[in-house]
């Protein structure tokens, strides 16, 4: 393989952690084939299918989230995604969420493939432009998004207020924002209030 050829892989590699797509290659001239035998001679490590690794690289603290956004759009996978629900916040450094896993969210009608990694969990749905945006080089849910998300996926009302205080305290949002989305959460913890009395009232 040529030199010039391995810079070219060096030069992806180095904006994404040491990662790199089969995809990306392929937009270099670098074939398939190519990338199988640089894994062979371990040259390359293949973490999941079409995603490729430098293996010098040492990992650094958004790896994960960047092979996660990756693997998705390897392939024809979609180019409109973004980290979401508790990995949103982890991203961002508010609240002391600490997710095993990781989320991103995709669109509803997306086609991936049938497998993923099972450290990875995919939820679709609509992601208007307002809704995403760029954090560490990565695309991530809007902080309003995200605390929305992850109140309706989990219920979970002190961290999504604790995450509101931090995300105001870093100046990711206005404090008109922030009271915005303090009257959202408020309003969501009267309504689970009035349905757990409701639950009870039905058991008399």
């Amino acid at each position: 393989m040529p030199r010039s050829r391995i810079n070219e892989l060096l030069a992806i590699a180095e904006e994404n952690d040491g990662l790199l797509t089969a995809k990306q290659a392929r937009t270099r001239g670098i074939k398939d084939s190519v990338l199988a035998r640089l894994t062979q001679r371990g040259r390359l490590e293949r973490t999941a299918r079409g995603v490729y690794r430098i293996p010098y690289y040492p990992p650094e603290r958004f790896s994960q989230y960047r092979e996660a956004v990756l693997w998705v759009r390897a392939s024809h996978g979609p180019e409109h995604i973004a980290l979401s629900h508790d990995t949103a916040l982890a991203v961002y450094g508010i609240s002391d969420v600490n997710p095993s896993r990781v989320h991103i969210t995709v669109p509803r009608h997306a086609r991936l493939r049938r497998q993923h990694p099972k450290w990875i969990v995919i939820h679709r749905g609509e992601l208007r432009p307002t809704d995403v945006t760029a954090h560490e080089g990565l695309p991530v849910t809007s902080i309003e998004k995200t605390v929305v998300d992850v109140l309706t996926e989990t219920g979970r009302l002190e961290l999504v207020r604790q995450a509101i205080t931090d995300a105001r305290r870093e100046g990711y949002i206005s404090a008109a924002e922030a009271n915005r989305l303090k009257r959202h959460v408020n309003k969501q913890a009267h309504n689970y209030e009035t349905m757990r009395e409701a639950k009870e009232q039905s058991r008399l």
